[in-house]
C-alpha cells in the first residue's frame, strides 16, 4: 500500500467523522436518544483513531538511530493497535454501558425528526468515506478477498479505515433502527437495544483489529509469493546454487529484512564469495524493492543425515 493512498483514505474518514460527530451531538441534545449519544461518542473515537493513524505514519518516517538501528517503521503497527484499544474502551464499552442504563431506565424520544435528519446525513457522509477507502484498497488488494486483504495486509491503515467505516455505517443503521422502533412503539427500550447493538459491533471490530495488529507488532514474515521471488532472485545467478534456509521479517509496511543462508562452491575464494553475495543482493532488491536490509550467510550445502545416522553423519 502506498502511503499516499492510505493517507487519502484516512483524511477522508477524519473529515467525515468530525462533521458527523458534531451533527450527532446536536441531535442528541434535542432528542436525548441513547443511540444518538452512542453514535456521537463512536464518531469522536473514530476521529481520534484517524488522528492516531496519521501520527503513526509521520513518526514512522524518522531516521534510524543507534538505539533503533532498523528504524521506526513499526510505529505504524503500534498506533494501529492503539486504535483498536481506543475503539474498544471508548466506543464499545461506553455504548454497552449506555445501552444497559437506558434499557433499565427507558425514556421517550423527543424531537425524533432531528435524529432521522442527522442519521440520514451521517449515512451519506459515511458512504463517501467508505467509497474512498474501497477505491484506495482496490489499488493494492489485487485478487485477494476483502477478508484476506484485512488479514494479510502488512500496511495497517487501509484495513483499519475499512473496518471503521463499515462499523460506522452499520452503527448508523442500528441507531436508525433503534430510534425508529422507539418512535413507532413509544417504548424507549428499543433505543437502548440499538445502543447495545452498536456496542457489540464496535467490540467485535476492536477485537479483529487488535488480533491483526498484534501479529504485525510481534513480527510477520513476507508473504509466500514474496519469499518465492526472493529465492528466485538469490538463485538467479551462478553464484548461488541453492538457498539453504530463508527468514524474512517486516520492519514496517514498506521495509523488509531478509536473512538467508546460501550455498557457495567449496573452492570459491573469499573475493568470489563476496562478489557473488553482492550480485545476489542486487537481484533481490530489483525483484523485491521493499527488501531494504539483507543479510546473506555463505555456507556449504550438506545433505540431511539419514534418520539412523550417528551424530557425526556416518551410518549407524
Amino acid at each position: 500500500m502506498s502511503a499516499g493512498g492510505g493517507t487519502k483514505a484516512i483524511v477522508a474518514a477524519l473529515a467525515a467523522n468530525l462533521s458527523i460527530a458534531a451533527a450527532k451531538f446536536v441531535a442528541f441534545v434535542f432528542t436525548q436518544s441513547s443511540s444518538m449519544l452512542a453514535e456521537s461518542v463512536h464518531s469522536v473515537a473514530d476521529s481520534g483513531n484517524q488522528a492516531l493513524l496519521l501520527l503513526g505514519a509521520k513518526r514512522a518516517k524518522r531516521e534510524r538511530t543507534p538505539e533503533h538501528p532498523f528504524g521506526y517503521g513499526r510505529e505504524r503497527y503500534f498506533y494501529a493497535f492503539v486504535v483498536a484499544v481506543v475503539l474498544f474502551t471508548i466506543g464499545a464499552l461506553f455504548s454497552l454501558y449506555e445501552g444497559v442504563h437506558k434499557y433499565q431506565h427507558p425514556e421517550p424520544i423527543s424531537s425524533p425528526i432531528w435524529a432521522f435528519g442527522v442519521l440520514i446525513f451521517a449515512i451519506i457522509a459515511e458512504i463517501f468515506s467508505f467509497r474512498t477507502a474501497i477505491k484506495e484498497s482496490n489499488l493494492v488488494r489485487g485478487d485477494q478477498s476483502w477478508w484476506s486483504f484485512i488479514r494479510r495486509s502488512k500496511s495497517p491503515e487501509l484495513p483499519v479505515v475499512l473496518l471503521e467505516d463499515l462499523g460506522a455505517l452499520l452503527g448508523l443503521v442500528f441507531a436508525l433502527f433503534g430510534v425508529s422502533m422507539a418512535v413507532v412503539t413509544g417504548d424507549g427500550r428499543w433505543d437502548a437495544v440499538g445502543t447495545l447493538m452498536i456496542g457489540v459491533l464496535l467490540a467485535a471490530i476492536a477485537v479483529v483489529l487488535a488480533l491483526e495488529t498484534k501479529s504485525l507488532l510481534i513480527g510477520e514474515s513476507a508473504g509466500p509469493d514474496v519469499e518465492r521471488r526472493i529465492v528466485g532472485a538469490l538463485t538467479g545467478g551462478p553464484e548461488v546454487p541453492r538457498v539453504i534456509h530463508l527468514r524474512t521479517l517486516h520492519l514496517g509496511p514498506e521495509e523488509l529484512l531478509v536473512a538467508a543462508k546460501i550455498e557457495v562452491a567449496h573452492d570459491d575464494s573469499a573475493a568470489e564469495i563476496a562478489r557473488g553475495i553482492d550480485a545476489a543482493e542486487r537481484r533481490v532488491r530489483a525483484a523485491v524493492p521493499i527488501a531494504r536490509v539483507i543479510y546473506l550467510e555463505p555456507d556449504l550445502y550438506r545433505e540431511a543425515a539419514p534418520v539412523d545416522a550417528t551424530p557425526d553423519g556416518t551410518p549407524a
